[in-house]
């Protein structure tokens, strides 16, 4: 695997391989990697002949009083998993590299609707953070397909829509949540959690399996949600939000059946997300309306 830092070398590697008529994908990370992120690597290989991973804490994603200074950086790990899993790349440019004006002079993507609310809501600015640099990563990797976790459901969706509506040619895959035995989704900020609250973390999982089950089974939406809540609430989560929106993020309707149960808790300084897929009877979403 090459570890390439220079954009103008980068663009020349992969302007190589697109002439030898190889397809190329990219994986975009923060670092910190764990099994849900090599899952990234694991489906891009199935779908390109060169595998391209970039790592960069972007802090335009970061708000105030969150966690960039924070935010765990293991390079060298990260490299050797790469390796591992068969990356052919890896990008790790630096922050003047990407943002050589500074930030408050950065060009900035907004994404519109599918990026308020949820996380959206709690974190103003991530979104348009999460947009900017995928964009420019795009633009510089320019990747014929691009994997993104599920986890992240409303940044895979922001994702989308992005390149619908500036018809950029990149298939964007959402790979599957990867989780520990217990049920945990994986995440790089699992690392927050204390030895106690690592045990009581799966309760969020298990909580949202709960609630699933419920509303397929007709029980009305804003009780069971009301239920999660109160749930969450004494298990000794503070949740950020619980909702259940469409595939597309949308509110619910009577003709809603497939849709997604999203939730955002803080546990101790961890901040967890977790989804699952719900299938709706129409009695379910009639009862809500």
């Amino acid at each position: 695997m090459r570890t390439l830092r220079d954009i103008n070398e980068l663009r020349s590697t992969l302007r190589e391989h697109r002439q030898q008529g190889r397809r190329i994908a990219l994986v975009p990370t923060m670092g910190n990697l764990h099994q849900g992120h090599l899952a990234l690597v694991t489906t891009a290989r199935q779908h390109a002949d060169i595998v391209v991973s970039s790592l960069f804490v972007n802090p335009m994603q970061f708000g105030p009083g969150e966690d960039l200074d924070a935010y765990p950086r293991t390079f060298e790990a990260d490299q050797a998993q790469l390796t591992e899993t068969g990356c052919d790349i890896l990008f790790a440019p630096t922050v003047s590299a990407l943002y050589p004006n500074g930030l408050a002079a950065q060009t900035r993507v907004h994404v519109p609707e599918v990026g308020e609310g949820l996380c959206g809501g709690s974190r103003p600015g991530h979104f348009d953070g999460v947009s900017t640099v995928v964009s420019m990563l795009f633009n510089l990797v320019q990747p014929d397909v691009a994997c993104f976790g599920e986890k992240d459901y409303q940044q895979l969706a922001v994702i989308r829509k992005l390149v619908s509506d500036l018809h950029m040619p990149i298939d964007i895959i959402g790979v599957p949540i990867v989780r520990a035995n217990d049920g945990l989704a994986l995440s790089s900020r699992n690392g927050y959690l204390s030895e106690y609250e690592r045990v009581k973390a799966p309760l969020l999982y298990r909580t949202l399996c709960e609630l699933r089950d419920a509303l397929e089974h007709g029980t009305p939406v804003e009780q069971v949600l009301q239920q999660g809540r109160t749930a969450l609430y004494d298990a000794g989560f503070t949740p950020d939000y619980l909702e259940l929106r469409d595939a597309t993020l949308a509110a619910v309707s009577s003709s809603t059946r497939s849709a997604m149960l999203l939730a955002a808790a803080k546990l101790g300084s961890a901040r967890l997300i977790d989804n699952l897929s719900v299938q709706l009877p129409s009695a379910a979403t009639d009862a809500s309306q």
